[in-house]
């Protein structure tokens, strides 16, 4: 069975359950880029959804083997292409329930499902958020039709975006169509393509920001621009094309080539125009009483799963986002 670490914004960790050998844990390889460093901080940059601490609990519980041999010391450095085995605590179970929220749907088959994710709706359960997500609509709209790859906390879930970001995504509804659509987002070979407005007034009409993402270092609910040189970052670009000028905003399309946790979010707040309305990577206060950053997931293209044939979906844009366009275009 696959498994996978979904951050926000659609990048991906594969990881391999190996249940005959090791019962119940987690298996991945250490990159080159994480040669020599402590243990820890490979776990921490490997699975940021837990923080520095967790990683440190488990390995001085016995819980993280390093090539079958037991491993009690978080400084242990590591070397490329070691197999780290990784005993997870088992989880709680939860009842998620089907509940019958309205979905935007842009094609469904009976292999996969493209909806128009509306903003404040979460995409799986987590704690405080364990009902009126995405997952407790597919559930009473697809019944038993969803992949099981993800296990019963993210059944049909590929990837994810942020709660406050709108826009298309992809659901598995059978464990091919999942494995075949996750292949594809760990080889960056989906089109992604978001529509934002940004602060400022961006000079050039189309640049490329090439900048590797990771962990913020004081605060582990954000990401950030890192360039320390041991691998606690990881290779991040994302394409822009300006669409409009505002003078005080530019409207622009972001075409994602990798996908990084706040990938876009990250990228235009480190090179000066951070999104208009993001008050986690932005000014804390927003003169239109935004309710979120304006970051819409516009364009969504993938090879189907069962033909092979590239298919290509568009979200259009909300009406809280085409109400302020239209809004600063009488202001110029």
């Amino acid at each position: 069975m696959i498994l996978e670490k979904v951050p926000e914004e659609e990048d991906m960790v594969m990881i391999e359950e190996d249940a005959e050998e090791f019962p119940g844990i987690l298996s991945a390889a250490i990159p080159p880029e994480m040669e020599g460093m402590r243990l820890d901080a490979i776990l921490c940059a490997l699975f940021p959804d837990h923080t520095r601490s967790f990683w440190q609990n488990r390995i001085e519980s016995g819980d993280v083997r390093l090539e079958q041999n037991v491993v009690t010391k978080a400084g242990k450095k590591g070397k490329a292409g070691q197999a780290l085995l990784l005993s997870m605590p088992e989880p709680q179970p939860v009842d998620i329930l089907p509940e019958n929220i309205p979905l935007e749907i842009l094609y469904e088959d009976q292999d996969l499902i493209v909806i128009n994710k509306p903003k404040k709706m979460v995409v799986h359960p987590a704690p405080g958020h364990d009902s009126g997500t995405l997952v407790n609509a597919l559930m009473y709209h697809c019944a038993d039709s969803l992949s099981g790859i993800n296990g019963m906390m993210r059944p049909g879930i590929v990837h994810r975006i942020d709660m406050d970001t709108t826009g298309s995504l992809v659901i598995a509804k059978n464990d091919a169509a999942h494995e075949s659509l996750a292949h594809q987002f760990k080889e960056h070979s989906i089109t992604r393509s978001y529509r934002a407005i940004v602060h400022g007034n961006i000079g050039q009409d189309e640049l490329t920001v090439d900048a590797p993402i990771g962990r913020h270092p004081q605060d582990r609910k954000k990401m950030a621009v890192l360039s320390d040189g041991k691998g606690t970052s990881r290779h991040a670009v994302t394409h822009l094309r300006v669409l409009e000028r505002f003078g005080r905003y530019t409207y622009v399309e972001c075409v994602l080539e990798t996908g990084r946790t706040h990938q876009i979010r990250v990228h235009l707040s480190h090179i000066g125009h951070p999104v208009l309305g993001d008050a986690v990577y932005g000014p804390k206060k927003c003169p239109f009483h935004l309710d979120g950053q304006t970051l819409h997931a516009m364009v969504l293209g993938f090879l189907h799963p069962r033909t092979g044939e590239y298919v290509e979906f568009t979200a259009p844009l909300p009406e809280y986002f085409t109400r302020l366009l239209t809004l600063l275009h009488n202001e110029n």
